[in-house]
């Protein structure tokens, strides 16, 4: 495994373990499946593993499998305090406690303010006394470095970055958001302010693996160095000597081992200006065929309504890519076909999930648009 050092010389794995997507089984975390996971990884040298209070059951089942393998000292233990819950400092030190017994142990390594939109939101929690907050968490060594994760622009971002002491902070980046969200800029502005910078969504959801566009296919077979997509995508980030960790939320032992191969072989500066270029072309292809920037992240739900956006979010897309047929096939199995699930018809446009919405999608407007294309006479009779 190749490791990169943090702010204070910590050594983090270059791969990091997202713990937000672990594979469920009858609506519950599959521990046996997570358990294994995390020891193939560990065995192999990951030691950075990344978590949320607002991931369900992520945090017990991550302190469960460290407790149970006796591993919580072989590894560092992010989690994230979510903000639009802490209403004082008193509602923050209940929540920072659950974690702490969630987790089962004494301390969190690396704790983020998590998705801090713009710096609105930072000043509210400032105005309750956070500051003071991290600073005796800090020195009791409850919390060993403070960061936050971010959704917003470029100019945010560095306005963030200048509004606190931070040891470290959590980006969306991939060669399709080069220069979106925090971007290219952001990342090297933190960079020479010394702070450690890890990547979320290098996959962009899957994106950049799934369900291609038959023009990106045909761009990486032409291409003389064969990689696979996912590896070209996390090539293109570890080829950056500001990227500290990159975060991967693995659900699969045979995912697992192939980040782990990439993670090992990949190199700063291992990248030609031509392997660029053709990553270039093929994000322009995927742009060109999605209509929603949806990445699955699942900030958005739960739906008051039951309808599960992100996957309405992604039949739509394959949808908008040519794919009629098939995406009609699997939005009438995923709602028709499944009580537990509701058609995007159902909308109330309510608009609770556009308040969590980390790409600040008009979820409302496309999930009118996607019951359009997705719904109409045939699928109201089946309906019935």
């Amino acid at each position: 495994m190749n490791y990169r050092k943090d702010k204070y010389g910590n050594e983090l794995s270059a791969l990091g373990f997202g713990c937000m997507r672990f594979e469920k089984k009858l609506g519950r975390i599959d521990f046996e499946k997570a358990e294994k996971q995390i020891l193939t990884a560990v065995e192999n040298g990951v030691n950075y593993f990344d978590t949320a209070f607002i991931y369900p059951g992520s945090e017990s089942a991550l302190g469960e499998i460290l407790e149970k393998n006796n591993l919580r000292d072989k590894v560092y233990i992010a989690t994230k305090l979510p903000p639009q819950m802490m209403l004082n400092i008193s509602t923050l030190d209940r929540l920072f406690n659950e974690q702490l017994k969630r987790l089962r142990t004494d301390r969190i390594d690396y704790y983020f303010i998590h998705m801090l939109a713009d710096i609105n939101a930072w000043n509210r929690i400032k105005n309750m006394g956070i500051e003071k907050w991290i600073e005796e968490k800090k020195q009791s060594g409850k919390i060993g470095q403070i960061g936050f994760s971010y959704h917003g622009d470029t100019d945010g971002y560095c306005k963030m970055i200048d509004a606190y002491n931070w040891d470290f902070s959590m980006i969306q980046y991939n060669y399709m958001d080069e220069h979106t969200q925090a971007g290219r800029r952001g990342l090297q502005y933190a960079h020479e302010k010394g702070i450690t910078v890890m990547i979320m969504e290098p996959l962009r959801g899957g994106k950049l693996v799934k369900d291609l566009p038959e023009e990106a296919k045909k761009i990486f077979a032409d291409y003389k160095t064969k990689y696979t997509p996912a590896q070209w995508a996390f090539r293109w980030l570890w080829n950056q000597k500001e990227i500290t960790t990159v975060l991967s939320g693995m659900n699969s032992e045979e995912m697992v081992l192939d980040n782990i191969a990439t993670a090992c072989a990949a190199k700063i500066g291992d990248l030609t200006a031509e392997d660029e270029e053709m990553l270039r072309r093929v994000g322009k292809a995927i742009n060109a065929s999605m209509k929603v920037g949806c990445t699955g992240c699942g900030y958005c739900m739960p739906c008051p309504k039951n309808i599960d956006i992100r996957s309405v979010f992604g039949m739509y897309n394959t949808y908008y890519s040519g794919k009629k047929f098939k995406a009609k096939s699997e939005y009438i199995k995923a709602t028709v076909s499944k009580k537990t699930s509701a058609p995007a018809s159902d909308c109330i446009a309510c608009g609770k999930c556009e308040t969590h919405c980390p790409q600040s999608i008009e979820i409302r407007k496309e999930i009118k648009a996607a019951a359009n294309a997705l719904e109409g006479k045939r699928y109201n009779l089946l309906k019935r």
